[in-house]
């Protein structure tokens, strides 16, 4: 039986950065994973977008995490040679009601911290993006995207050259309380004892905080699964900023948006549906929806618009349901001091991987 004093459930982008950061103050750190390598799920498939935070209501981890985080990535990056750009994002509006949801999100953003916010007009928008259809935009210069799996690579070296050791194919079937820690028993017959617990299971992460005790549906930690689709096309060319509708009232997800990668090819996506079981197979139903999306903003045919890739999302925000924040929390007030739950960690999580793992640290009881 091994003996950890830190053991980490996750090796998507959060447990990578937790790993990192934790392995920086703390000698016997464990990062196991159930797949074969890391960032098998959420982390990988997504827009690779750095947020801004001007989405998220004023005091939530959202909101501070994605704004603070932000700038340390992009540092982050530049010290440690990852591909990014900082492009920035238009927002647009084509009538007087989407244009007041843009101040809407001007002013909710500048209460954030978010710097340099700007709503310009048509002529404006077209020196910036020519093949644009907006009548008005909201400017965010912060946004960019970043190579995701170029950071997961650094994340994953820095920590093992902090001394972190990084397991893969380590899938957690259980977790009993000891008096002083936990068990963990492993599907391939390991059993670890540990001091304490990270849970960074992304999609699985309210069923690890199921198998040490904690009532998910009481605490209303159930996650729900959100799919979404993501279409490319090669006939959109030259676009220097990232393109975006309005975002759902219903706060499910921002709208299918124009994205280029870091090659400046394009792509849209992702919709948003939920789902019930974890498959990645997709198909064209949901075209007519990405079509009539798109050409709000930019003329697209259907010959043009071809399948890319999809990724599920794991949301505290049930179907219908109103914003729910990150669940980062030390569980002593449940009886299980130093398990520390990181539960909904979706969008933008890959911009907060660095602040979330500076904020799981704080709650470290040594």
């Amino acid at each position: 039986m091994e003996q950890v004093d830190i053991l980490i459930i996750g090796a998507g982008m959060i447990g990578l950065a937790v790993a990192r950061e934790l392995s920086k103050e703390f000698e016997d750190v464990v990062l196991v994973e159930k797949e074969e390598i890391f960032g098998r799920h959420t982390s990988s498939r997504n827009s690779e977008v750095l947020h801004s935070g001007i989405y998220y209501p004023k005091g939530s981890l959202k909101a501070r995490l994605c704004v603070n985080g932000v700038k340390k990535i992009y540092q982050f990056a530049k010290e440690n040679n990852i591909p990014f750009r900082n492009c920035g994002k238009l927002i647009v509006a084509n009538d007087e009601d989407e244009l007041s949801i843009l101040e809407e999100l001007k002013s909710n953003g500048e209460n954030n911290g978010v710097p340099n916010l700007q709503i310009i007009n048509e002529s404006e928008c077209k020196i910036l993006e020519q093949q644009i259809i907006a009548k008005y935009a909201l400017k965010v210069p912060l946004t960019g995207i970043i190579d995701s799996h170029k950071l997961m690579q650094k994340l994953e070296s820095n920590a093992e050259k902090n001394g972190a050791f990084i397991v893969y194919d380590m899938e957690v079937i259980s977790i009993d309380t000891l008096a002083d820690g936990y068990l963990v028993k492993f599907s391939n017959g390991e059993v670890f004892e540990t001091n304490k617990i990270v849970n960074c299971a992304g999609l699985h992460s309210d069923k690890i905080a199921e198998m040490i005790g904690i009532n998910i549906k009481h605490e209303n930690l159930k996650l729900h699964w959100c799919k979404g689709e993501y279409y490319k096309s090669s006939k959109i060319k030259n676009i220097d900023h990232l393109i975006y509708p309005v975002p759902d009232p219903n706060g499910v997800f921002l709208g299918i948006h124009l994205t280029i990668n870091l090659q400046g090819e394009v792509r849209f996506g992702p919709n948003a549906y939920y789902v019930d079981e974890l498959n990645y197979k997709i198909d064209e139903l949901y075209k007519p929806e990405f079509l009539k999306a798109i050409n709000n903003y930019i003329k697209i045919d259907e010959d043009s618009l071809h399948l890319d890739d999809c990724g599920i999302r794991a949301k505290l925000q049930e179907e219908g349901g109103e914003f729910r924040d990150f669940y980062i929390k030390e569980e002593s007030e449940k009886g299980f001091p130093n398990f520390i739950n990181c539960i909904g960690i979706e969008s933008p999580g890959l911009t907060c991987c660095l602040t979330i793992a500076e904020e799981v640290k704080k709650l470290i009881k040594i």
